[in-house]
């Protein structure tokens, strides 16, 4: 299960609602098998709804009968073949009680003008800031060095980890580390955040990014290309910055970065915009009532 879906559910779970996880092992054969499996539990557990997560997991869990149905497309979604985006919208229309994407360009990419636009929260108790030299003595990593971090799987080229790396060649600065992270786990991405000096995110495309947001809660500098929401989110925090997909200028809004010498005040901003985990649960709970009412 992925740390987005594990998180959001966790903080469901905070505000009071009981949660079953069925976890559908991917690819086309994962999907049709998982029908079935997602039938039976439904039925047995007497659930009051279910809440899938992307587009395929919908559809599946659509075919398994299940009503009502909340579908949350993810950032992915929106960049499918026009064939998968039509069949998407055939369920959108005619089988999901509701349907939210995290970015109001998703909407507009995947015309579902009555999706509702609801980005995924931080836990902000957990993402918050510690002292730099704590983290880097939790990882392990060196204390004389100036430190971007990269974080994404290794085998996921929309991340464009290559973009990230000539970037920092461009700096050409001894002192300046790139560090690429992955199988991390989720609850030790806090201490990589606050030891870092930058965050960087160079993807092709998003949704609603959770890292940024992350490091924004750990008041981590962050240079991001501009992709999903990372521009509204950023708004006029503090040394963060968004650039094209020049690595000379990746490595210009990096140096800027690094240049203004302290930490981003991003928390306030993810606060102020209501993008902690907290207030989006409170938003999820208020889709469920609607949904429920209507089915009473």
């Amino acid at each position: 299960m992925g740390d987005v879906v594990k998180n959001q559910g966790d903080s469901l779970k905070a505000a009071g609602i009981e949660i079953y996880y069925h976890i559908i092992k991917p690819g086309f054969i994962g999907y049709l098998s998982a029908i079935p499996k997602i039938r039976s539990a439904f039925k047995k557990g007497n659930y009051d709804l279910a809440h899938a997560h992307y587009s395929f997991s919908g559809i599946a869990t659509s075919l398994a009968g299940c009503s009502p149905l909340v579908v949350s497309l993810m950032g992915s979604d929106a960049y499918m073949s026009e064939f998968l985006r039509t069949v998407t919208r055939l369920f959108y229309k005619h089988r999901w009680s509701a349907t939210i994407v995290k970015t109001q360009l998703m909407k507009e990419l995947l015309q579902m003008e009555e999706a509702q636009v609801i980005p995924n929260g931080v836990d902000i108790k957990r993402f918050k800031s510690i002292p730099k030299s704590d983290a880097r003595n939790h990882i392990g990593y060196p204390h004389d060095k100036k430190l971007i971090l990269f974080i994404s799987s290794p085998n996921r080229p929309e991340k464009n980890l290559e973009l990230s790396e000539r970037a920092v060649n461009e700096l050409n600065n001894n002192n300046v580390e790139l560090k690429h992270v992955y199988n991390v786990p989720n609850e030790e991405i806090p201490y990589y955040l606050n030891a870092a000096d930058v965050l960087l995110l160079t993807s092709k495309w998003e949704g609603s990014v959770n890292v940024v947001k992350e490091a924004m809660a750990c008041n981590c500098p962050v240079v991001t290309t501009d992709v999903g929401d990372v521009r509204w989110v950023i708004g006029d925090t503090e040394s963060c910055f968004i650039s094209s997909f020049d690595p000379e200028d990746v490595a210009q809004k990096i140096k800027a970065a690094l240049d203004f010498g302290k930490r981003s005040n991003g928390r306030q901003r993810i606060v102020h915009l209501g993008l902690d985990s907290k207030s989006i649960a409170i938003r999820m709970i208020a889709i469920y009532k609607e949904i429920l009412g209507k089915k009473n």
